[in-house]
């Protein structure tokens, strides 16, 4: 999803490049960041989540480890990582920004489960061919796009059909 971040009609915008997978040392590309424990707390609680979170999710997760990271601070340690492109952000069906590091390092799209959370990157070269000669046959150019697919994981739809 590295191309912008929407689901419903919220628009997150675009980084400059595509996110990459990074250590919690510190970034590796974007504007230089100062390494701070805070950020560091941040990026390692992101590197063990498998699947989007929101702020106030993570900041709840920090405070269960023990860090001292404040709610503040979280939501602007994320939106900076967000603006240099190391993590996905999109909007869940709340309308709350979500935040995950993602393992794709290119143009990529997420199956999302909006029961558990779960998600799966995906790449999808005929979306991108299809992106590519819509936005052609109407004239435009610097295209962006992102397509997030959202329904029931295998495991959730288990539980729907055993209940």
């Amino acid at each position: 999803m590295s191309q912008g971040a929407t689901a419903g009609s919220s628009r997150i915008p675009a980084p400059a490049s595509a996110p990459r997978p990074v250590s919690s040392a510190a970034p590796t590309q974007g504007k230089e960041q100062r390494v701070t424990k805070q950020r560091l707390a941040v990026s390692a609680a992101l590197d063990d989540l498998a699947d989007f979170v929101s702020t106030q999710e993570l900041h709840r997760i920090l405070q269960e480890r023990g860090s001292t990271v404040s709610l503040a601070t979280s939501y602007r340690i994320l939106q900076s990582l967000a603006d240099d492109g190391l993590v996905d952000v999109l909007r869940n069906a709340d309308g709350e920004a979500v935040y995950r590091r993602c393992a794709v390092t290119g143009h990529h799209h997420h199956l999302l489960c909006r029961n558990c959370g779960k998600a799966v990157e995906v790449e999808a070269p005929a979306v991108e061919a299809w992106a590519a000669r819509i936005a052609k046959e109407h004239g435009f150019t610097a295209v962006e796009h992102t397509v997030e697919i959202f329904g029931l994981c295998p495991e959730c739809t288990a539980l729907q059909v055993g209940a």
